[in-house]
């Protein structure tokens, strides 16, 4: 297991790896979780993603993994040892994808990345909500950029790879970062795929909608090539855009969509932290998340490989968004929580799951339910 000054390795979507004690889901004894949440959150990421870069790279690491063949998987053409991936924002900028990938992962996702290296929105812009399990965040695609990002990451991997690209806060021309983008993550992705959920950057979301969103994905599919292109969408989609968007991604070829990222609904929050503007990640958009993947399954018709995050904080959850339609699954806020062997634990759940219902494969699970 991974030790460090912060503690056991914990994450959430866009920028936040605090310290967490290992247990099981809210409502057990964590004697050391005060001590180590007092820790600035931002601070304590960064000195964790140092000890994780460090730990990965490592010759005699160990590997907290779970093989079981009834977990392999393949999507757009990529072999995925297990469905369970860690969504963009843990590690923005590419600097732990081995000690990630080391904690049991099957898929580790890059960023986002843009052009540019920029600095984020001002701090603090990173809030634990402790009561509810859950995290908001207006980061800002806070990065080094994404030439730094490219020159830094491992040359042999134990997992799949893939680069979340965005644009630059103050560009000219969305389109042209994003095909920028696109053009250098295609040459060492195993998938690339294309932001535009984020609430932290003003207009981006506007990208998601009409012609808008047709000309950035027949640019980008261009740019791609033959490499496999993902779109990511955020959760706060009228029924009218979940129609358009999944047109749009069947009539561009692309080969997966991410649903979604953070929310900037809020459901019933007991938090001192909840009236803080930013992105809400965690237990509580769990329901919001399912209600989205069935709305995209039924408008794309099982036509385009779906990939569920938000919420997701066991085996169970894993296994009920698979069944709803998600070909893969990611993580991020559940392991503030939960602690580093989350992953392994779903990856047993999610196994034995399978086993016990008679199937033989994930495929054979996607959108059973």
């Amino acid at each position: 297991m991974l030790r460090c000054v912060t503690g056991p390795v914990a994450t959430n979507n866009e920028g936040l790896i605090s310290p967490a004690v290992r247990g099981h889901r809210a409502g057990m004894s964590f004697p050391l979780r005060p001590a180590l949440f007092a820790l600035d959150a931002e601070r304590a990421h960064r000195l964790t993603i140092r000890a994780l870069a460090a730990w990965g790279s490592a010759g005699t690491m160990g590997r907290r993994s779970f093989t079981d063949p009834v977990l392999a998987t393949s999507v757009a053409g990529i072999d995925f040892a297990n469905p369970l991936g860690v969504a963009a924002g843990v590690d923005k900028d590419g600097e732990a994808v081995a000690g990630l990938h080391a904690l049991g992962f099957g898929a580790v996702e890059v960023g986002t990345l843009t052009p540019l290296p920029q600095t984020g929105n001002p701090k603090p812009r990173l809030f634990r909500l402790v009561e509810d399990r859950a995290v908001i965040n207006r980061m800002g695609f806070n990065n080094g950029g994404l030439h730094a990002a490219l020159a830094r990451l491992p040359a042999k991997r134990r997992g799949v790879l893939g680069l979340n690209v965005g644009a630059n806060k103050d560009a000219a021309d969305r389109v042209a970062d994003y095909v920028h983008g696109v053009t250098a993550a295609a040459r060492v992705a195993d998938y690339v795929t294309i932001n535009v959920s984020s609430p932290n950057t003003p207009g981006l979301r506007d990208l998601q909608h009409g012609a808008a969103l047709r000309d950035l994905l027949a640019a980008t599919r261009a740019a791609a090539a033959a490499r496999p292109l993902f779109l990511k969408v955020a959760p706060d989609l009228e029924p009218s855009a979940i129609e358009d968007i999944a047109a749009a991604v069947i009539d561009h070829r692309l080969d997966a969509l991410i649903l979604g990222n953070t929310t900037i609904s809020r459901p019933p929050l007991v938090s001192g932290n909840a009236g803080e503007t930013g992105g809400l990640s965690g237990a509580p958009l769990a329901v919001l998340a399912r209600e989205k993947l069935r709305a995209f399954r039924q408008a794309t018709g099982g036509a385009i490989p779906l990939i569920a995050v938000g919420g997701i904080d066991s085996g169970a959850e894993a296994y009920a968004r698979i069944r709803a339609g998600a070909s893969l699954v990611q993580l991020y806020s559940a392991m503030v929580y939960a602690g580093p062997g989350l992953p392994v634990r779903i990856l047993r759940e999610l196994a034995a799951l399978l086993r016990r219902d008679g199937y033989g494969s994930i495929t054979e699970a996607v959108g059973a339910g």
